[in-house]
């Protein structure tokens, strides 16, 4: 290629680079830096590869330069790389020891087969910079909401144009039975955006609650200037939805604000999502008004709270149990992802029929427990006595009050009663030696023989097995899994003690065996020193 060539070519060079910087929305000096790795290796397979060559295109002129880089050296182990202090002198006086020389070369001739090959390193470098481009454009907008038009539906995922990159709706992030075709528009939620060896990744979901939630903030103005918050999702997509909301300014109805004048905006959002049900719900913070709530239009007559297993039975009447539980059980499974509460949904008679099932099992264990008669049972499991130490260490005075009880007939129920757990107790010491638990175990304070036992039958012998437990190994854990509560067992899950009981024992195991120093209290003389210089303050202030 002649210097006439070349000049002739300057000014088409840059035109080429501005028009496919401008295409693929890249920097036009990326497709530059691409055109000068392309000259340099048609350059490097003329002039040969051993050759450390470089190419340069001013951005201003279009000019293209061609020199190989010469490193001075002492000895030369490489003349194709390296030079020598005396020839480098010679060409530069002010040349180092380490500096790198430039030695101009005549412009590169390109051949039809380095041609295609410098164009396929420019393609290869634009495509590589327009999906650095991409990836850096959508990575920091996940979570928002974009609009695209349908390029093609390939086996029920849909390729979306999102005019400066392309994403995809996979077939179980879009809607059920919703059918979309070549050009249609579509509105979808960023869920992730990944780098991928065939480029950046842009998955799009119409399925997910996150993407219902946004909706309402495009709707309700309320949301989006953050007075009313939206709390939770759930969502049947495609089906049925509830959403919690609250106001923080209370003079605004959060649930009024979302469904708008005459439901214009929780219509809006309605028909966006196919003509998918959404219930309202206001948010409270009393997790059983809340599940209430968000059982409607189920009305709700009673609800028993277990807050450690974070579950909740809820009574209904029993014409409303279909209503409480939905259609193939999708209002209780709403509402139970939406509070992340378990929900145990029982009508009044079934509940009627398990507090006499319990009653019967409290009397039969005092029959047997206390070798008394079924009606004397019966008359103490009526009065609210639900195990045998309770009968064995209340006041006499309370049994002696049970109607056609005398002093006579409640001492010798409560000497029965701790005959029995003598014996109970005798079993349980047996037991545990037979485990091997410890005695320094058995003595530490706040363990019952019983619990005794079921750490020994889970491996824990010794108190310091016990110090190194934490509060989840002995009273469980809940694992939040595909929309339901999975309930892991502990040692003592068996027991009414709580993780804030578990972790107050295991502190004070290891305290007892020194792994942690006690807390010091303050002294009386630094306690009153400021008091004093309180009061001291105030008085200055007054």
């Amino acid at each position: 290629m002649s210097d006439v060539a070349v000049s002739a070519n300057r000014l088409e060079l840059l035109q080429i680079a501005d028009a496919v910087a401008r295409e693929k929305s890249i920097d036009k000096m990326v497709v530059i830096e691409a055109m000068q790795d392309a000259i340099q290796r048609a350059a490097k397979s003329r002039y040969g590869a051993e050759n450390d060559i470089r190419a340069e295109i001013d951005p201003q002129t279009g000019e293209t330069k061609l020199y190989r880089l010469l490193e001075v050296v002492d000895q030369v182990e490489n003349d194709a790389t390296q030079i020598t202090m005396s020839e480098a002198l010679e060409r530069n006086p002010g040349a180092r020891l380490g500096d790198f020389l430039s030695e101009p070369l005549p412009p590169v001739d390109f051949g039809r087969i380095a041609a295609q090959n410098a164009k396929q390193v420019i393609v290869q470098k634009v495509r590589d910079a327009e999906r650095e481009r991409q990836f850096e454009e959508y990575k920091d907008r996940v979570g928002e909401i974009v609009s695209g038009v349908v390029k093609r539906a390939e086996y029920g995922n849909i390729i979306v144009d999102l005019g400066r990159g392309e994403g995809i709706v996979r077939r179980d992030e879009g809607l059920p039975r919703e059918q979309f075709r070549n050009g249609d528009r579509i509105r979808a939620y960023i869920f992730d955006v990944r780098r991928e060896p065939r480029g950046p990744q842009i998955f799009l979901s119409r399925s997910r609650p996150e993407f219902m939630a946004k909706l309402f903030q495009q709707e309700v103005p309320e949301i989006y200037d953050g007075i009313v918050e939206v709390v939770a999702v759930a969502r049947d997509p495609g089906s049925r939805a509830k959403i919690a909301v609250r106001s923080k300014d209370s003079s605004i109805d959060p649930v009024g604000a979302c469904v708008g004048m005459r439901g214009s905006r929780v219509q809006a959002v309605v028909n966006e999502l196919q003509g998918e049900k959404i219930d309202i719900i206001p948010w409270t913070p009393d997790a059983a008004s809340f599940i209430v709530n968000a059982l409607a239009p189920a009305e709700v007559a009673k609800v028993v709270l277990d807050e450690d297993a974070q579950r909740i039975e809820v009574v209904v009447p029993d014409e409303q149990l279909s209503l409480a539980i939905g259609r193939r059980g999708q209002n209780v499974r709403l509402a139970s992802q939406l509070s992340g509460w378990d929900i145990d949904i029982m009508t009044e008679a079934e509940e009627s029929e398990r507090r006499q099932k319990e009653f019967a099992e409290r009397t039969q264990r005092f029959i047997e427990a206390l070798d008394v008669d079924e009606m004397l049972a019966q008359l103490l499991a009526s009065e609210g006595f639900d195990s045998i130490e309770e009968i064995a260490y209340v006041a006499p005075e309370e049994i002696a009050m049970i109607d056609g009880l005398d002093e006579d007939t409640a001492s010798e129920i409560q000497a029965r009663a701790s005959e029995y757990l003598d014996k109970q107790a005798a079993e349980l010491e047996a037991k545990r030696k037979e485990l091997g638990v410890k005695d320094d175990l058995a003595a530490f304070e706040g363990l019952t023989p019983a619990m005794q036992v079921m750490l020994g039958e889970e491996g824990i012998y010794t108190l310091e097995d016990f110090a190194g437990c934490i509060p989840d190994d002995l009273v469980g854990w809940n694992e939040r899994k595909d929309g339901e509560t999975i309930r892991h067992a502990g040692a003592l899950s068996g027991t009414d003690m709580n993780a804030a009981e578990a972790e107050t024992l295991i502190m004070q195991a290891r305290l007892q065996l020194g792994w942690i120093e006690p807390e010091p209290e303050p002294e009386p003389e630094q306690e009153a020193d400021a008091e004093d210089a309180a009061a001291e303050a105030g008085a200055a202030s007054e």
